[in-house]
């Protein structure tokens, strides 16, 4: 009669002193938050690598190769332009109207990208997600940098745009890079929380274009926020307000136009810009860190 064999207690104690002492863990156990931070900032230069490399394949078979990060945005600007400021008249109520239209279009633009492809992020990658073992966040983490590498060559072309058509360079510029990075928060914590929807819901894909196309009209990137003012009072106004995009988008205009009409208080941008950031910095993060153990199944 065959024994069924029993583990030896002290085998046992002794293997998982083992996988503890080397930082090992059963594959099915969720990580706590802080470790899985952790892990996460242990993995970056495999993030940066990753996006660098998703950047130079994508443009690397162009012939203009990275000068489409240039080009890009320029051609958006002149689109909306055409139809906005000539056809519909907009320019009439703001005196500088190029840059108006072209810091909206940009600042927009960034949010949109990394929305767009973090949806997909997760459900793009399952053959590198079954064959190696990293956090899963790496992923969307690694879209929103790639965007942050657009944006860079994007913030170059806003600049000449906005110093050419007469706006002055002042100190008050300098509040950009503070705009910039909360929105680069407010967009990874969008991008996290995207890749474990697209990661089962495929078909949110085709939505998606709709969704941001709808909150580029709500975030007055192509004509005057006072508009709002005109057509909204009461509680839809205060709402359209706090709306994250329209704070980034007017943020960045605050700092480089002059006398440029505000939603509201500059403080009160700053305020509702910072909350946006916070909110959806960590909430992307704890939403995408629950379901880590899902990702790459099926």
């Amino acid at each position: 009669m065959a024994q069924t064999a029993v583990a030896d207690p002290e085998t046992a104690t002794g293997l998982q002193e083992l996988a503890a002492r080397h930082g090992l863990r059963t594959a099915s156990v969720l990580p706590t938050l802080p470790a899985y931070v952790q892990e996460l900032w242990s993995y970056r230069h495999f993030i940066a690598s990753y996006a660098n490399a998703r950047v130079s394949s994508s443009l690397g078979a162009t012939r203009l190769g990275r000068g489409w990060q240039l080009l890009m945005p320029l051609l958006n600007a002149v689109l909306y332009y055409l139809i906005f400021g000539l056809v519909l008249d907009q320019k009439r109520q703001i005196d500088n109207f190029v840059s108006y239209l072209c810091i909206g279009v940009f600042v927009f633009i960034f949010t949109q990208s990394t929305v767009s492809t973090g949806i997909s992020s997760i459900s793009a990658n399952l053959g590198l997600i079954r064959a190696l073992h990293f956090p899963r966040a790496c992923l969307p983490i690694a879209v929103t940098l790639i965007e942050v590498q657009h944006l860079i060559a994007s913030m170059s072309v806003l600049v000449g745009i906005v110093l050419i058509f007469g706006e002055p360079l002042t100190l008050q510029w300098l509040l950009l890079l503070p705009v910039l990075l909360m929105q680069t928060l407010f967009n990874v914590g969008l991008a996290l929380t995207v890749a474990r929807l697209g990661s089962t819901l495929i078909d949110l894909r085709q939505v998606v274009p709709f969704v941001m196309r709808f909150w580029m009209y709500g975030s007055a990137a192509l004509y005057p926020v006072t508009m709002f003012e005109e057509l909204l009072s009461g509680w839809p106004l205060a709402v359209v307000e706090t709306n994250p995009l329209l704070v980034y988008i007017e943020l960045v205009r605050h700092a480089l136009m002059e006398g440029v009409p505000l939603a509201s208080s500059a403080l009160q941008l700053w305020l509702t810009g910072l909350a946006w950031a916070l909110v959806a910095g960590l909430g992307g993060l704890i939403y995408f860190w629950r379901g880590e153990k899902e990702y790459g199944r099926g």
